[in-house]
């Protein structure tokens, strides 16, 4: 407690003079405790601090998130400091009590009912009124709310059901609210390919935290430590916060998309300062610790609330089966009569809307046109005309299925036509050119990276033949020789810049392997069977040696073994990764003797064509272009890293203290598969093999003590042990392992192949850093599941094709 003495010593100190200003929270902690600085024993009086932030907030005449002006004292005998719960003066600086400021009609919407009973139009009617009062506009805590539901599940049902009844109620009750609504549950507040960065490094959150909610940077670090989570760490610090200076203004959630926006925008001198007054300012009109908790996570991209792309695509696909905005015109589904459904039945109302969503989505990756059509018409297959493939707005790439062997690819495309094609060891590109000559080059992560290559849009005047006006092609970038046309290694190409490139500064050159043509002449190819557009693509393009060419191909069919192995030597020869194999048509070659072998696979039955005996339906692979999807019309054929198995892309997560003369290095490492249902890493082995002493100095410069690639223990990282250090999840490393084992160790897809135990590799072994791959990309645990089961069913075959022991010899031996 501190005396009246001392007490009438700080009121004496002008409020000019130089002071190390305390946080606002810790004026909240009450008039009589004084709290001193972390760097002096000096502190400003409850009454000169106050002065001093209203002499502040009166320079700027609007509040950066919301645009609302601050009250201030129109004269200086305003200037008082009241305790809460007594008559104020218009215009006074005064204690807010912070208790009971919650938006409790939003927080108790039970979301996570089934849809098929979830009263959306009465919680609707109660919430405009609700919003009425206020601005008007949906606001935040309803989002909060579906957060914390999800969050609070781990079944993906519950969270698609959550965010379909919220989605519900937003689409009746504030139509305007459902597309920033929908960024904000994405982590993301715009489409990949014109990518806003929020900009804000961990100091910007931490300063904000501190200075709203009172805390010390020993006291942030605590809770850090112990909750190893922004959003967490937040959450507490609301919880022990008594009283604010300022009643919070409610958060809306369009308020808090346009906040972001703002922060993601502010450029140039002074932006570090404006985006720190963003900060604050949402953190201080938050009402309750869940809001806290979320607009932190919202801050630092981490929401964990299991909702991946494709769980909120579905989500949007049911919420707009039940609801429509009012005044829309276009028919939805009665919950009566959906209600009245089979399972069976219903399941395929659901599947078909969900398909046309996930369909138009994979060739127009932007909610900003998404929303708004089914806001104006609802699910229907419209919507792929509407928001369908563009000239500048990337579609996702189609990918291919991966295969243990080439005998496996035989097998699979018995009786098909199919094409092997070098699979190269580059970058993926997706090169769009409109009728006036623009060109963008997109990744395979959608973005834009017209900057990286000018080299090859300089090319497309020339590669574009006289009958072509607009395409959209798909390529390989590949770092090349340009003398002798040598292919060079992937970390080759890495040392390009990747923004303002001058081509007269560029001394890494490239070649784009073309191998497929989506778009011509303002016409989609996609339903076109492969076969169709490489040939337009090869007819209508012109070839630049060792600048732009065609991927080296061979088309053969399952009789080929021969002739397409000694085409995988080649490709691997030639510095690439393997082969990719296509098929070409859309029809089954039943001429050939392979079609007329049986097949057990009753996935790979076609029961609706008469023509085909029993046991003898093989259906046809489409070789249509399908975005997004990884499907065995495509397979990738890798050289062999191991002869056992393939490889997996893992996250290292975590190390120790190595023993002997790893002594000074992190050996073995944590490796980790992703969720792609909760958004966690769940450990699945430890690594010591396979690095050289270079990688190991490298590796541990990266991850040094202190540095903030080591973290406190993160709560979204599932393993029973303790590491010695933490890392931050950032990289992706390939591994090959001779074989996938249960364990009671590892958390790797637990629940999926058994309830009690996870999955890991025996032996792994690691090959190299990803550096074309995201944390995002890494291998999922479905995935590892998958290739467990393989491995299983591969064991018991054998097990049963294995000849009978000879007993009698048997029994001697006994």
């Amino acid at each position: 407690m501190s005396n009246s003495v001392k007490k009438r010593k700080r009121d004496d100190v002008p409020v000019s003079s130089p002071q190390r200003n305390r946080s606002i929270a810790s004026f909240f902690k009450g008039q009589a405790t004084s709290i001193v600085s972390e760097d002096t024993d000096q502190t400003l009086s409850d009454e000169i601090l106050a002065r001093k932030l209203q002499e502040e907030w009166n320079q700027s005449d609007t509040v950066p998130s919301t645009g609302e002006p601050i009250s201030a004292p129109s004269k200086p005998e305003d200037n008082n400091i009241e305790p809460p719960n007594k008559a104020q003066k218009k215009n006074t600086l005064s204690l807010q009590s912070s208790v009971g400021t919650e938006d409790t009609l939003s927080l108790a919407v039970p979301f996570d009912q089934s849809p098929l009973t979830f009263d959306s139009t009465r919680y609707a009617e109660e919430l405009k009124g609700h919003w009425s009062s206020e601005s008007g506009n949906a606001s935040y805590a309803l989002l909060t709310r579906a957060f914390v539901l999800a969050n609070a599940t781990t079944s993906r049902i519950k969270i698609v059901d959550t965010l379909v009844n919220f989605l519900r109620v937003l689409v009746e009750a504030d139509p305007s609210s459902v597309l920033p609504a929908v960024w904000l549950a994405t982590n993301s507040i715009s489409p990949p390919y014109a990518e806003m960065e929020l900009g804000l490094g961990g100091s910007s959150i931490s300063k904000a935290l501190k200075k709203i909610y009172g805390l010390n940077s020993q006291g942030l670090k605590t809770l850090y430590d112990r909750h190893g989570d922004a959003g967490d760490v937040a959450f507490e610090a609301k919880k022990r916060q008594s009283f604010t200076l300022m009643k919070p203004k409610p958060l809306t959630i369009k308020g808090v998309y346009q906040s972001l926006q703002k922060i993601a925008i502010s450029k140039g001198t002074g932006s570090q300062e404006t985006k720190q007054r963003i900060v604050e300012k949402l953190l201080q009109d938050t009402r309750g610790a869940e809001e806290s908790r979320y607009i932190v996570r919202t801050l630092v991209q981490n929401l964990r609330i299991g909702a991946v792309k494709t769980t909120m695509l579905i989500a949007l696909a049911r919420a707009f089966l039940y609801s429509k905005p009012s005044g829309a015109d276009y028919a939805v589904r009665p919950q009566q009569e959906l209600a009245r459904l089979k399972k069976e039945d219903l399941n395929e109302v659901y599947n078909n809307a969900e398909e046309i969503i996930k369909a138009s989505y994979a060739r127009h990756p932007d909610y900003n046109d998404l929303i708004p059509c089914l806001l104006d018409i609802g699910v229907t297959e419209e919507i792929l005309v509407r928001c369908g493939l563009q000239l500048h707005i990337p579609l996702r790439p189609m990918l291919g299925s991966i295969t243990r062997d080439l005998s496996e690819v035989l097998t699979k495309l018995q009786g098909r036509d199919f094409t092997c094609e070098y699979k190269y060891d580059g970058q993926r590109a997706q090169l769009h050119c409109d009728e006036k000559g623009k060109v963008s080059i997109f990744s395979r992560h959608l973005e834009n990276m017209t900057e990286k290559y000018p080299d090859l849009v300089s090319l497309v005047p020339q590669i574009r033949g006289e009958s072509v006006s607009s395409f959209i092609l798909e390529g390989e970038v590949v770092a090349v020789d340009q003398e002798t046309g040598e292919l060079l290694a992937f970390q080759v190409l890495t040392n390009r810049a990747k923004k303002n490139v001058d081509i007269g500064t560029i001394k890494v050159n490239v070649c784009l392997f073309a191998f497929d043509l989506m778009y011509l002449n303002g016409i989609p190819l996609l339903n076109r069977p492969f076969r169709e557009r490489r040939e337009l693509l090869r007819s209508l393009f012109v070839e630049i040696p060792n600048r732009f060419t065609w991927v080296e191909s061979f088309d053969a069919t399952s009789a080929d073994s021969e002739t397409v192995l000694e085409f995988f030597k080649g490709a691997t020869d030639t510095k690439c990764e393997g082969i990719m194999v296509k098929v070409l048509d859309n029809v089954l070659k039943t001429n050939l003797p392979e079609a007329s072998e049986t097949t057990n696979n009753v996935d790979d039955m076609d029961k609706s064509d008469p023509k085909v005996p029993k046991g003898n339906r093989r259906k046809a692979l489409l070789s249509t272009y399908e975005p997004d999807k990884r499907l065995e019309s495509w397979l990738k054929v890798k050289k062999d890293y191991s002869t056992s198995s393939e490889t997996l892309d893992l996250i290292p997560i975590g190390g120790w203290h190595g023993q002997g003369r790893k002594a000074k290095w992190w050996s073995p490492i944590l490796l980790a598969v992703r969720n792609p249902e909760t958004g966690s890493l769940e450990a699945v082995t430890k690594c010591m093999s396979g690095f050289t002493d270079k990688f190991y100095q490298a590796n541990k410069a990266k991850y040094t003590e202190g540095s903030p690639n080591i973290i406190s223990r993160p709560s979204y990282v599932e393993y029973y042990g303790e590491p010695d250090v933490w890392f931050e999840p950032q990289e992706v490393w390939e591994m090959a392992f001779a074989d996938i084992t249960l364990s009671p160790t590892y958390t790797a897809a637990i629940g999926l192949v058994s309830d009690e135990r996870g999955l890991s590799l025996r032996f792994p072994r690691f090959l190299r850093v990803r550096e074309d791959k995201s944390v995002d990309e890494a291998t999922t645990s479905d995935y590892l599941a998958l290739l467990w089961r393989k491995q299983f069913e591969r064991s018991q075959k054998e097990e049963t094709e294995r000849p009978a022991p000879d007993t009698e010899l048997d029994w001697q031996e006994e």
